[in-house]
């Protein structure tokens, strides 16, 4: 038995060796025949370019020990890029957009006005796309917190110009691409300056006063823009979304920048890239203690009229806004735009539906609670607090769909909390004013079980009773999540007053 044993297990281990050697032989094979076919490849490429008389050195390009001038680097008239090459580079582009399509793609002049972690990643794609004229305006330089979301920018570049870090990538991603590189603050006073000739000016400047301005200017001056919206303290790339200013929600810096912009008479027609999240404990604003302590704040910034902030960013986010605006434009230069954006996902109608209805329930209580209610103030001798409305109520499409996506996250507030086949918002304590706290996500048939219960207990009250307990009608577990979901609502409110 034992000899059984050990010859088997001799031929385990001879079967074990095959199969280690024949693998071995297989990725051998594969790797001798990939480096034949890159060297048939680049042969191709060689052969291509001399029969079409071009005197570009292909190999000086291809190989990194040139690039240095002593080494032989490639001259001022070798660097002219040869169109066969620069065809090849865009390809996949020119088989999207087509010949005309690439034409305009590459005769377009895009001005990036801010030059940091969207700036950076918008510029890159455009020239990857094919666009041979960007100018970068920016005042700003690389430091080590930069390192976490610039396109371009190295550990040795901290203390370099941001736009010298972009323009040292784009000419090494594509050797045609003009560059006009501007260490400069964007004012309006002298706007015009630094956007001549653009088809499109990307704004991706963080302060507000600034970002104003030049939105202002490009409006009034028919300068097509794109502006990107806050990226910091966002982490969620699903609710990262283009649209118009006028459609923005959630972002307190669209939503300064729409308010301001709507004084200047400038109310939509200027598209942007922005998030519908809602961060959670981050914050903006204000600076911490010790940043005070560090001297006047006003001397932490590196120009007066710019304001110093605290931005906790995720580095990934502002590049995914790069990304947007550089798609974006791609496809408006080529005449082939993105036609229908998505707003909030598509569900605008959802959000008006669910506005709407709940007027109408509220105006369906105020109609004919109110009296009941009042000839028990006069008959009981009770105190109630019921909200009045006449046409409105005091939560807007915005804070329902605050309320039903980011609150309740589209599901109702009963157990099994499942998604509603017709959702409906109602007010939690019937006794109570209508307010966001005071808002709950349901079925629309418990709305009318909701209502019902509070409409029999006014019936039922006496002098030793509360009015309206919605506990008893739900349960405790119920509530709890009622007041679970009120904190989370006064976070926000928080992070929307900064």
């Amino acid at each position: 038995m034992d000899k059984f044993r050990s010859h088997q297990a001799q031929l385990i281990a001879a079967a074990l060796a095959a199969s280690a050697a024949t693998a071995g032989l297989i990725a051998s094979y594969n790797a001798y025949t990939r480096r034949a076919k890159r060297k048939d490849l680049n042969e191709e490429v060689l052969q291509s370019i001399q029969s079409k008389g071009s005197n570009f050195n292909f190999q000086k390009l291809l190989d990194p020990q040139l690039s240095n001038p002593e080494n032989g680097a490639l001259t001022e008239s070798e660097n002219l890029y040869d169109e066969g090459l620069i065809r090849e580079q865009l390809a996949r582009n020119y088989a999207f957009f087509g010949e005309e399509g690439m034409r305009k793609v590459r005769g377009g002049t895009v001005v990036v006005v801010g030059c940091g972690g969207v700036g950076s990643w918008a510029a890159v794609m455009l020239a990857r796309s094919g666009v041979s004229k960007i100018r970068l305006v920016d005042f700003d330089y690389v430091t080590l917190s930069s390192l976490n979301r610039h396109a371009t920018a190295l550990l040795e570049d901290v203390g370099t110009p941001k736009v010298e870090c972009v323009e040292r990538t784009l000419k090494s991603i594509a050797k045609w691409v003009e560059v006009d590189a501007r260490i400069d603050v964007w004012r309006k006073e002298e706007g015009g300056v630094l956007l001549e000739g653009a088809d499109w000016v990307i704004d991706a400047i963080d302060n507000i006063q600034t970002k104003v301005d030049l939105l202002k200017y490009c409006s009034d001056n028919s300068i097509k823009v794109f502006a990107s919206m806050g990226a910091g303290a966002k982490c969620d790339p699903t609710r990262v979304q283009i649209s118009d200013i006028s459609y923005t929600i959630y972002d307190p810096l669209a939503r300064s920048v729409r308010r301001r912009l709507r004084l200047l008479g400038v109310s939509s027609g200027i598209p942007v890239v922005y998030s519908t999240e809602v961060p959670g404990d981050v914050k903006l604003l204000p600076l911490d203690e010790e940043e005070f302590k560090k001297g006047p704040v006003k001397e932490l910034g590196v120009f007066d009229d710019f304001r110093v902030r605290i931005l906790p960013v995720l580095g990934p986010l502002p590049s995914i806004f790069g990304l947007h605006i550089a798609t974006y434009i791609i496809c408006e230069l080529a005449n082939k735009p993105i036609m229908n954006p998505l707003p909030i996902k598509a569900r605008r109608k959802l959000y008006e539906r669910l506005w709407r209805d709940l007027l109408h329930r509220e105006e369906k209580l105020a109609g004919h609670t109110i009296k009941s209610v009042i000839a028990f103030q006069s008959q009981k001798k009770l105190h109630v607090h019921i909200s009045s409305l006449f046409s409105r109520i005091p939560l807007d499409e915005e804070d329902v769909t605050l309320i039903f996506e980011d609150i309740y996250r589209g599901r109702s507030v009963l157990p099994p909390h499942e998604v509603p086949t017709k959702p409906a918002l109602v007010r939690w304590d019937l006794s109570q004013p209508l307010t966001l706290e005071n808002c709950v996500v349901m079925e629309e048939k418990d709305t009318l079980k909701h209502i019902q219960s509070w409409r029999e207990r006014l019936q039922n009250t006496d002098n030793n009773t509360t009015l309206f307990s919605p506990t008893e009608v739900w349960g405790i577990q119920v509530e709890e999540v009622v007041k679970k979901r009120a904190q989370e609502i006064k976070k926000v409110q928080e992070w929307r007053a900064y």
